[in-house]
């Protein structure tokens, strides 16, 4: 349990040092023992739940006051494993018990200004997970970092709501991450996110039934509503590769729906902003072939989603290539398929913006500026253009005056290598080529 606070310039650190084989210092929830007395603050009535939802947690400690929260804390360079339910570990009263059913690696109950980098974080029920709620500023994780980690292989089988990373932050940046793929048959995303000012950006990331799933702040919708940075979320430079048999590649908007517009859940919580998706490779693989497989699930037309210089290839077995997918909303209030906005982008030219038996409603703009083909432009391995191609040095600026506007602290600056480093892009010829990389 971390509970202690640093400053900007001397954060507490929880760091791990490799070594001569560059191997982590492991932290593994299987068979861990909590140190007796921890003041976790569990009690009986609370079955002990912040010692048994994770193998780290931040938060505060019995006895701190009730407006306290811990800041600028880094964990970094660990292994971090074990928190499932059929794991068991001794508790600071010396009583063994399982890890509770809802959990993570590392759980964020209360913190701003964290950092988590450059860990190994997996088996658990999910890697990451972050909590905001509305008792007060204190009561909100803000301004939260997760860059250089390798996350995967969490979940739990057959559960849909456990995923590699599911934040609810205000201020959140996810970058240069390797997301690999969930643990087999669970049914979680790469990332589940239900912030405000969410950002990310150069990562790599693979399977999942969504690789993104940006969806409204459930348990804070008074103050995310009050936000701007709610209605603005950036994804850019990423590398995603996703079976789309599984579900759609990027869904934004809200998950909860059946509201009416005075109710605070459901589709008046939505993010009703814009989704500003650029620079990115997205590769869509088919296992059971003859299929649709979706990129965009935008919930309703209060969403919207600007969308220039990526890169979307298909298989061969997806039969239908689609660019949207609808979502169930209430049809008295709401309308699905969002307005999804295209500037230049390659896709093959099979496309559709669905299959022929699922049209979407809401709207599809910009058909007339994306580049065709029936060969995929990149290397199927590296997701790096290929020489002579039409995405070579013909990336484009922002669509309009409004979007270079809104993404003027959002320039493409890096890209990821083929060991998952960051490196800085450099345009190499008249233009930046279309995608995450740069030839």
């Amino acid at each position: 349990m971390i509970s202690a606070s640093g400053t900007a310039t001397a954060p507490v650190r929880i760091c791990g040092v490799k070594n001569s084989a560059g191997l982590r210092p492991i932290i593994d929830g299987q068979n861990a023992v909590t140190r007796r007395g921890m003041a976790y603050g569990d009690s009986a009535g609370t079955s002990y739940l912040h010692q048994s939802r994770s193998v780290i947690v931040v938060k505060t400690r019995l006895g701190q006051a009730w407006e306290a929260y811990p800041t600028y804390i880094q964990i970094d360079g660990l292994e971090v494993r074990g928190a499932m339910p059929a794991n068991s570990f001794t508790d600071a009263d010396g009583v063994v018990r399982n890890y509770a059913a809802f959990g993570a690696c590392i759980w964020l109950q209360r913190g701003q200004n964290i950092t988590i980098a450059d860990n190994v974080i997996h088996d658990c029920n999910q890697g990451l997970y972050s909590k905001s709620a509305e008792d007060g500023d204190f009561s909100l994780t803000k301004n939260i970092r997760v860059a250089g980690n390798y996350i995967y292989g969490n979940g739990i089988v057959g559960d849909e709501h456990m995923h590699n990373a599911y934040m609810a932050s205000i201020n959140i940046v996810y970058e240069f991450n390797h997301f690999g793929a969930p643990r087999p048959g669970s049914l979680g995303n790469a990332i589940k996110d239900r912030s405000a000012g969410t950002v990310v950006r150069y990562n790599y990331l693979e399977e999942g039934a969504h690789s993104l799933d940006l969806v409204e702040a459930e348990d804070f919708p008074t103050v995310s509503k009050t936000l701007p940075s709610y209605r603005k979320t950036f994804v850019y430079g990423n590398q995603i590769v996703k079976n789309g048999d599984t579900g759609s590649v990027i869904h934004y908007g809200g998950d909860h729906y059946g509201a009416t517009p005075t109710d605070l859940w459901g589709e008046s919580g939505f993010r009703q902003g814009t989704l500003y998706f650029y620079n990115n490779t997205v590769r869509i693989t088919s296992t059971a072939g003859n299929t649709s497989a979706r990129m965009f699930q935008l919930s309703t037309t209060l969403e919207r989603a600007e969308v220039w210089n990526n890169i979307f290839t298909f298989t061969s077995n997806v039969a239908y290539p689609s660019m949207r997918a609808t979502q169930e909303v209430n049809t008295t209030y709401w309308t699905t398929g969002g307005i999804l906005n295209l500037g230049k982008n390659w896709i093959n030219s099979n496309w559709g913006d669905s299959d022929p038996w699922h049209p979407v409603p809401g709207q599809l703009l910009g058909q007339t500026n994306l580049i065709t083909g029936a060969v995929a432009p990149i290397d199927s391995a590296t997701l790096a253009p290929l020489a002579g191609t039409a995405v070579i040095d013909t990336g484009t600026a922002a669509p309009n005056a409004t979007v270079s506007t809104a993404i003027a602290a959002h320039p493409v600056t890096y890209q990821l290598n083929t060991l998952f480093q960051p490196q800085l892009r450099t345009v190499k010829g008249t233009a930046a080529d279309i995608g995450a990389i740069e030839r």
